[in-house]
């Protein structure tokens, strides 16, 4: 065992000292199981028990990751302790299970399978699920048919919108799932990981460069749109469709800088409104991991609840048989507190536009004056072999070290990266909801992507990433289906970011960054019209972003007062 899987059992194992619980039995038996599913195939299912206990609640978890079997102990045990049965179950493949590992495909059937089991045993009082990223998608997947002595689920940092979580106007999410595919193959992939996520083609990586075949991988690249087979039937179309049929209570916790956060939010808004009001939605500043991904700001009154949150929510939930009430908690980043909000998707009480303007000297400005100057652009040279690299992102996964809110680089750093700053704010902002960015623009090129990154510039003048986003002129503005452009043309962009709180200070500035790259955040767009997974080739583009009376580019910022 590594020594940080050590490190950070023996951490989960000091959060369960300060849960307000006590402990109340030994640790007793743990039942090795080879578990039957529907095909004949066995699932290695272990069952904890409590000493001396005959029945009790059951809290079940499934997982795919090998290297988490000594957290997995920690929290059965700990549960144990304070009267708990925990029951942690391989999927197929993994962990001692029988059958083929293939990422998805098996776990409905398979969790189903195994609830009905659990639901038939005389020691299951009451059961709730609990997971985290894969491990909260073998809870989603099976959350409309559960019922009964299923009380709840408590899923974090997933969401069941999977090309949401894997396109963003039809470039890939490759921190995400090209990484995921690296570590997760069956097999052991030694390839260099930026290297892989510039091979091309990008469809070919895992045969040329990866050794091995990975058809399911080749299936997320090779479907850019959202209305392909691929996304709006069979098992992905099934699983965006299964909160609209949930009737349990269900707990989900969410980060600002979690790569699943955008889906999670659809899979929220898609619960039957009577569901809702027995469901949690939880936003703090955390990244996938639920580290803290903030940076300059105070955190002091924030406390780590992975543990209390889970075990209080079960507490209610299986051991009490209360049902919930409806709650939605948004941290607020820059104010250090939580905020109590009625109903997502948030209502903002008005909208604070900022105009796109040419300043000092032929930089970039930023305006509350609608009149935003004469008409004027400002251009710029994109290369896809010299792109932008992620620095303070949120859809970023393998690359934690840039994943979250981040000291950003001086404006000017690079010329292909063109910087907007808006005059001192003379009251603090409250941005909730989503932040968007509208620019006019064109570019020789038959397609070719544009990104955008709202910072606040603080007194000191360092500044942090608040929000970002990216597109392409094939898939602007929420195009299902990629669209001709016309080179030269000049079209309106919208770049819709994710949902933020945030508290903007009085006294601080704000900063967009516009640029064409983003990566490996995002696939790097070759500027070629087509699947980017099938590209050979790239070549450099004329970008250019036009502002003032007849091309009115603006920043607009939801506001609660």
């Amino acid at each position: 065992m590594e020594q940080s899987e050590i490190k950070k059992a023996d951490y989960i194992c000091s959060l369960y000292t300060q849960l307000d619980a006590p402990c109340t039995h030994k640790i007793g038996d743990v039942r090795e199981i080879l578990l039957p599913m529907r095909d004949g195939v066995c699932l290695k299912t272990d069952v904890h028990f409590p000493k001396d206990v005959k029945s009790a609640p059951v809290i079940l978890m499934r997982c795919c990751y090998t290297d988490m079997e000594r957290e997995l102990q920690v929290h059965a045990q700990e549960y144990c302790k304070r009267g708990y049965i925990f029951v942690v179950q391989w999927c197929r493949g993994i962990g001692g299970s029988q059958g083929k590992w293939e990422p998805n495909v098996n776990e409905r059937l398979d969790g189903i399978d195994t609830v009905n089991w659990i639901k038939a045993q005389d020691f299951a009082e009451a059961i709730g699920y609990w997971g985290n990223s894969y491990l909260a998608y073998t809870g989603w997947c099976m959350a409309d048919q559960v019922s009964g002595k299923v009380a709840s689920m408590y899923l974090g940092v997933y969401g069941t919108d999977r090309y949401t979580s894997a396109y963003k106007d039809g470039l890939f999410r490759q921190d995400i799932l090209t990484a995921w595919a690296m570590q997760n193959a069956g097999t052991p992939i030694e390839a260099d990981y930026l290297e892989s996520c510039r091979f091309k083609p990008q469809m070919k990586v895992d045969e040329k460069l990866w050794g091995t075949k990975l058809p399911w991988y080749k299936d997320w690249i090779c479907n850019e749109s959202r209305e392909s087979d691929y996304w709006s039937s069979g098992l992905w179309k099934e699983l965006k469709e299964i909160p609209s049929r949930v009737s349990i209570p269900i707990f989900i916790r969410e980060g600002w800088y979690d790569h699943h956060l955008g889906s999670a939010l659809v899979s929220y808004q898609s619960l039957p409104e009577e569901t809702r009001e027995h469901c949690v939605l939880q936003i703090g500043p955390w990244n996938h991991s639920y580290g803290i991904a903030v940076a300059k700001h105070d955190l002091s009154d924030l406390e780590d609840d992975s543990v209390s949150s889970p075990f209080l929510w079960f507490e209610q939930t299986l051991r009490k048989r209360e049902l919930p009430e409806k709650k939605l908690s948004f941290y607020v980043i820059g104010q250090n507190k939580w905020e109590s909000l009625n109903n997502y998707p948030v209502i903002c009480d008005k909208i604070k536009t900022f105009y796109l303007a040419v300043g000092k000297e032929g930089q970039g400005a930023l305006s509350l004056r609608e009149e935003a100057g004469e008409d004027a652009r400002i251009e710029y040279e994109y290369d896809p072999e010299n792109p932008v690299f992620s620095h303070g992102a949120e859809s970023l996964f393998h690359t934690t070290q840039s994943v979250g809110s981040l000291v950003q680089p001086l404006c000017g750093y690079r010329d292909d990266v063109i910087s907007f700053v808006s005059p001192s704010i003379e009251k603090e902002l409250f941005i909730c909801g989503r932040i968007n960015v509208k620019l006019h623009v064109s570019s020789d090129a038959q397609d070719t992507a544009f990104t955008a990154k709202i910072s606040e510039v603080f007194p000191d003048g360092e500044a942090v990433n608040i929000r970002g986003s990216i597109t392409t002129l094939a898939y602007r503005n929420n195009a299902s289906t990629a669209m001709k452009y016309m080179p030269g043309n000049v079209v309106e962009i919208n770049l819709e970011m994710w949902d933020i709180a945030w508290k903007l200070q009085e006294g601080s500035c704000l900063r967009l960054d516009v640029s064409s790259s983003d990566f490996p955040q995002y696939a790097v767009h070759s500027n070629y019209a087509g699947n980017w997974a099938k590209c050979m080739k790239t070549k450099k583009a004329r970008q250019n972003i036009y502002m003032g009376k007849n091309y009115q580019s603006v920043i607009e910022l939801p506001l609660l007062d």
